[in-house]
């Protein structure tokens, strides 16, 4: 199985060369990876001591970042190495202060994974909850680096527990200790003889968006926008949910103010939006020279704000669950607001802990959706409730970085 996999690592870069040359994303891929080791031996020097953290993406970055942060606290003499699998996370991130050194990680042939760890010789790896790369494991566990997995979640769909998956089961006894959301993730552990490396801490984005109450999440154009209307703030949004979102928003009461951040910013989408909507609409790039208080609808056009647009949120309204899969909802319900998706949300642990709470509720059309907003804004005991589940599930779960952190003190 070992060559299999290997055989394909190396015919692997001839087909995304090709593909490259037709899609953006993938050639960003090809050619970030092409630089990720002159950026590791410029920046790492034999005496260097380095903790080396792997996420596919951009959600995995957030998910490992109060560890991250917890560890460049605890642990200054060593340099932070973060690596990321997809254009999503590194094109983002690649200036990120969080790390020292950030690059893409090198496909997981052998002659790589020797190379990578040879190079940055790390005290440390630590995967964030997907990421399983045999050959990136071998060559860590024959130069005795131990390597965590952190929030992790496993299910029976998973190819560890197939009658064909033999090969992965032996690669995930490789890693020193697994760090769990949930019991079932413990259980399907334990259905293939892991048994002695396993702590059940929970999920660490509980701690990072606990972590968005105690910063300043003041916007002055927010302010102007509101002026003490009631919002509702729609994050990441395609157009399968902009289907129910603009029909709301043109027949809803003036009272109700909207803020729109669509998951894809291009102009075109931003245009096609904006000329749907029939109520007074400015851009975030035209504040400047706008009336914001005379508006009804922002659009923003922009990145980096919606976590602290939520803060303004009377009610949120969470992408992606009429599309390819749903945002982050743990962001507004930090807010102690009530959150509103689509019904596309299986597989999101705490979507489907929060609906069956009733802190989330679930549309599939616009007369759900103009539904359940009206009843939220008439009903204050069912308002009060939906955000306070949010916030109380949101305090209840956190506190899986310490319990990570508590266990690398035993390892460095």
């Amino acid at each position: 199985m070992y060559f299999l996999y290997d055989l394909a690592l190396l015919i692997t870069p001839v087909f995304l060369k090709f593909i490259a040359l037709f899609h953006p994303k993938i050639n960003l891929f090809v050619r970030g990876r092409k630089k990720a080791f002159s950026i590791l031996e410029n920046n790492i020097s034999a005496a260097d001591k380095i903790i080396w953290v792997h996420a596919a993406s951009l959600g995995e970055f957030e998910q490992g970042l109060p560890v991250i942060e917890n560890l460049k606290t605890s642990y200054g003499d060593h340099k932070i190495l973060l690596t990321f699998f997809s254009p999503s996370g590194y094109e983002v991130k690649k200036d990120t202060t969080a790390a020292d050194i950030v690059c893409y990680l090198p496909l997981d042939t052998r002659a790589n994974a020797r190379r990578f760890v040879e190079t940055t010789h790390p005290s440390l790896a630590i995967f964030v909850k997907y990421e399983i790369w045999p050959n990136y494991l071998n060559a860590l566990e024959q130069n005795q680096i131990p390597a965590l997995l952190i929030s992790a979640i496993f299910k029976k769909d998973q190819v560890y527990f197939k009658w064909y998956g033999r090969f992965m089961q032996k690669v995930l006894r490789k890693m020193t200790h697994f760090f769990l959301q949930d019991r079932a993730s413990e259980s399907m552990l334990r259905s293939i003889g892991i048994r002695e490396k396993i702590t059940v801490s929970g999920d660490t984005r509980f701690d990072r968006v606990a972590k968005i109450l105690e910063r300043d999440n003041t916007l002055a154009f927010m302010e102007s926008f509101s002026q003490g209307s009631r919002c509702l703030v729609a994050g990441s949004s395609w157009p399968e949910d902009d289907k129910i979102l603009v029909p709301l928003i043109n027949n809803a009461p003036l009272s109700l103010k909207y803020i729109l951040a669509p998951h894809a910013i291009k102009p075109d989408h931003i245009g096609e939006l904006r000329k749907a909507i029939t109520k007074k609409t400015i851009l975030y790039s035209e504040i400047e020279g706008g009336d914001l208080g005379e508006c009804e609808v922002l659009i923003v056009d922009t990145i980096g704000l919606l976590t602290k647009i939520y803060s303004y949120a009377d009610i949120a309204y969470v992408g992606g669950g009429f599309a390819t899969g749903l945002h982050n909802t743990l962001e507004p319900a930090v807010f102690g607001i009530p959150v509103i998706i689509g019904p596309r949300y299986a597989g999101f642990k705490e979507a489907e802990d929060l609906v069956e709470r009733k802190g989330i509720f679930v549309v599939r059309d616009i007369g759900e959706l103009t539904d359940i907003v009206s009843t939220l804004l008439s009903d204050l005991s069912i308002y009060r409730d939906a955000g306070r589940t949010n916030s109380l599930y949101i305090q209840k779960n956190k506190g899986a970085g310490d319990q990570i952190i508590s266990y690398i003190r035993t390892l460095l």
